[in-house]
């Protein structure tokens, strides 16, 4: 509000709302005061926005089948004024909630389906304007390890389908007062039917295997505290107590309950007579949870899986659903296939968009398919270029060797005739450096003549001239004898 009265203590120009002078002179008589004094003041129909903030509250994690649990709208206490509350839930169907005058959200029996992601917001008053404050939760659903695996013989004179869902029907009538005694679900998985081995031919036995969840209604009528280390160690506690109560109290049912009778239109009355009973304690996850460190406090218990993960019964761990399948829910033991012609393009999906037709996968794949064809089409080409080059630079290459070789060769034969040139008309003491005492013209006109015809006969064959040879000579380091007058009268 301050700083808005500040920005009006700045010269502006007044709009003429509504062709009415009034709110324009107030304006301006509003701008001499605050010039005048020195005070921000706000106009009357500048009135301050709503004020909202965003708070993350964090995670939660109830029990399965918890009996009621209340989640506050805010984790603080806040002291307002005639607030009001509204729960929100991120899922497309809509759901009613249980919500107290305090804006507690109220969870009876617990379901891996209500896990999700709820927001509350809290709006009231403060000074006269409208203030709200939103809460964001993450909730999961989680139970502590413990069951137990049951198995059943029977004995019967028939081994029919009919019959044998008959005696399940009545079997589980009788188990389900119970499941209300002991707090707990028995839940029937299996049944097989074989041959007796002592009277194949007139006996069966009928094999039931039970699952027994200790997770019933009110399991956690001592539990009631909100702390979650405080309850978790209650659950715990619960778990291997109801276990013994549980174990005990199927046994005894059983001797009980010897045999159960089947009537039908056919045959007038089947005895099923109990055999066997036999228990196996289970600490395995149930189906849609799965064992990870989210719930620092309980390591080994086990959280529901997210939409796009799904844990068979028994499965210690949440996977992400296959390529076209989906799971849109929390706590999915199973993954909803596609529609026909439908297909995901990456496992985990978590919505039914996720499905798309087949032909564009296909044509994705068909892409990928073809690039090894392609590199199969594009690397011989390449290595023809290469090898193109190659040749061509050693073409190249031969070709300048051939255009300097004769030269080399042209040399070398034009030295070699000089040397042959040097020794036959090498005299002895004799150079071409004969110096003023030299001897006759006639003589030395007669080398030079004979010198010079030689030269000019080599050279139409392409040999140097005597003046070139002699000059050869003498790079060559050989010693051109000079002719004196005193060997030239030994000559004579």
């Amino acid at each position: 509000t301050v700083q808005r009265g500040r920005m009006l203590c700045a010269p502006r120009i007044w709009p003429d709302l509504g062709g009415s002078r009034v709110l324009g002179t107030m304006g301006i008589l509003t701008l001499v005061l605050c010039s005048c004094s020195g005070q921000p003041v706000s106009l009357p129909w500048d009135l301050p926005a709503i004020s909202s903030w965003e708070h993350q509250g964090g995670l939660v994690f109830i029990h399965t089948e918890s009996s009621l649990y209340s989640l506050p709208c805010s984790p603080i206490e806040m002291e307002v004024a005639d607030p009001t509350y509204r729960w929100v839930q991120d899922r497309a169907a809509p759901k009613l909630f249980s919500v107290t005058k305090e804006g507690h959200l109220l969870f009876q029996h617990f379901q891996a389906g209500d896990s999700g992601k709820y927001s509350c917001t809290i709006s009231y008053m403060k000074h006269g304007v409208p203030v709200s404050q939103t809460f964001h939760y993450s909730v999961f659903g989680y139970h502590v390890l413990g069951g137990l695996d049951t198995v059943l013989l029977f004995h019967s004179k028939l081994c029919e389908d009919e019959w044998t869902k008959r005696f399940l029907g009545v079997l589980q009538d009788k188990l389900r007062q119970l499941e209300i005694e002991q707090h707990c679900r028995l839940q029937l998985t299996a049944t097989f039917c074989f041959p007796s081995l002592n009277n194949p031919s007139d006996e069966f036995l009928i094999q039931v295997q039970l699952e027994v969840s200790l997770f019933g209604p009110h399991w956690d009528e001592h539990c009631n505290s909100q702390d979650t280390e405080t309850v978790t160690d209650c659950y715990r506690k619960t778990v291997q107590h109801n276990l013994r109560k549980v174990q005990f109290a199927l046994t005894r049912f059983l001797k009980e309950h010897k045999s159960f009778h089947v009537t039908g239109a056919d045959v007038p009355s089947i005895n099923f007579t109990n055999q066997f009973v036999g228990f196996l304690k289970t600490k395995q996850c149930s189906g849609g949870y799965g064992q990870t460190k989210q719930l620092q406090r309980c390591l080994n218990c086990c959280i529901v899986c997210p939409p796009g993960m799904f844990s068979p019964p028994k499965n210690s761990q949440c996977s992400p659903c296959p390529v076209g399948t989906y799971s849109l829910i929390y706590g999915m033991a199973y993954c909803t296939p596609c529609k026909d012609s439908m297909i995901t393009r990456v496992p985990g999906a978590s919505s039914m968009t996720d499905c798309v037709k087949k032909e564009r996968t296909k044509q994705a794949v068909s892409i990928v398919h073809r690039i090894p064809v392609l590199l199969l089409i594009i690397l011989p080409a390449l290595l023809a270029i290469n090898f193109i080059f190659i040749l061509s630079s050693c073409y190249c290459f031969y070709q300048e060797y051939q255009v300097s070789s004769p030269r080399a060769s042209k040399m070398t034969g034009s030295t070699t005739r000089m040397e042959t040139m040097t020794s036959f008309f090498r005299i002895p003491r004799q150079g071409p450096q004969a110096g003023p005492d030299a001897g006759p013209a006639s003589d030395t006109s007669h080398l030079d003549t004979s010198a010079s015809q030689g030269g000019d006969e080599e050279g139409t064959h392409g040999a140097p001239s005597p003046a070139v040879t002699l000059n050869l000579a003498t790079m060559t380091g050989e010693t051109t004898p000079v002719l004196t007058l005193e060997d030239r009268k030994d000559t004579f």
